[in-house]
């Protein structure tokens, strides 16, 4: 494998591998320096070029005579941030070539790539069959890759939910919060694709000549549009329970918010006829039995006789 050089002792940063008539050239972290490269060697568009340099790139297919450019986002779990975030594939494809552009975060396509690198029998796999099966290996792995991340999404939501039911509400609101803010991200990666990846069969076909293989063409991407859509449906099932995560966690706050003040106030009900009782009593004015060595007795037992009275009145009424 030769590494081509923008100039004089410069090195791109771009690395090939060659089976047969296809070459598939895969470039990380991609610079002016190694679009120039495609300027000299090939006939893209300018704009093309530019959009692989641009930071975000919207998902599109944009046909040419001879080739076409697709550009793709794929889901990228950010552990620190606990955010899923886009990562963006540019592609070019010929018939017999297929150029990949990427940040290398994706590691099933970078992973892809070092099995082709180093094995004679992973070059005939994958690159044998054409380019564009080749561009479906690569998908559907980055595709398939999205499940893992959707299970943890599932495995956070349980978490969350456990957590609410154990009456362990301390920080619920974030963890919710920090949960809808990953599906709404994921969703906004995966609509966009829906089309594209939907529409990659028809707009890839006449790269492929023999028959059969336009028949299996069809098979395979058919199989991946069906994953992406239970990806959707995934996501859609999340944020339906998301959201009723979060209206059950505000019935059970509101409730423990009315039992609590339902205690409060039967206690300050309970206590307001000590107080008046001990008011009237500590005034500075005669008042029967006042002067009797039995008036704070006579008073402790007024007071219970009519704590008593509250109390099982309120039992009676079943508001305690």
């Amino acid at each position: 494998m030769n590494v081509p050089k923008a100039g004089p002792g410069k090195q791109l940063n771009l690395e090939q591998v060659t089976w047969g008539d296809l070459t598939w050239i895969n470039i990380e972290n991609p610079t002016a320096r190694e679009t120039e490269y495609l300027t000299e060697n090939y006939s893209f568009h300018p704009l093309d070029l530019d959009d692989c340099l641009s930071r975000q790139q919207r998902p599109k297919i944009d046909e040419y005579k001879e080739y076409l450019f697709i550009v793709c986002h794929f889901p990228v779990f950010d552990k620190e941030a606990r955010k899923t975030n886009p990562s963006q594939l540019s592609v070019f494809i010929g018939e017999n070539y297929l150029i990949t552009l990427h940040k290398g975060e994706l590691k099933p396509l970078v992973k892809l790539f070092k099995e082709c690198q180093l094995d004679e029998e992973s070059q005939q796999e994958y690159l044998g069959p054409g380019s564009v099966f080749l561009l479906y290996r690569i998908v559907d792995r980055l595709v398939d890759s999205s499940f893992p991340i959707l299970a943890k999404v599932f495995d956070n939501i349980e978490a969350v939910e456990d957590e609410i039911f154990a009456d362990r509400r301390s920080g619920m609101i974030k963890e919710i919060s920090i949960l809808r803010r990953d599906v709404i991200a994921f969703r906004r990666i995966i609509w966009p694709m829906r089309a594209v990846i939907g529409s990659l069969q028809n707009k890839l076909r006449r790269f492929v000549k023999d028959d059969t293989a336009k028949q299996d063409l069809e098979v395979y991407f058919g199989d991946m549009t069906d994953h992406v859509d239970k990806i959707w449906d995934t996501l859609d099932e999340s944020k339906e329970i998301i959201e009723g995560l979060n209206d059950t966690y505000d019935s059970l706050a509101s409730n423990r918010t009315n039992e609590v003040m339902r205690i409060l106030t039967i206690i300050g009900t309970v206590l307001l006829p000590l107080v008046v009782v001990a008011s009237v009593y500590g005034m500075n004015i005669p008042l029967p039995f006042q002067s009797s060595h039995y008036a704070l007795l006579l008073v402790f037992v007024v007071t219970l006789v009519i704590v008593g009275g509250m109390l099982l009145f309120f039992r009676r009424q079943r508001w305690i």
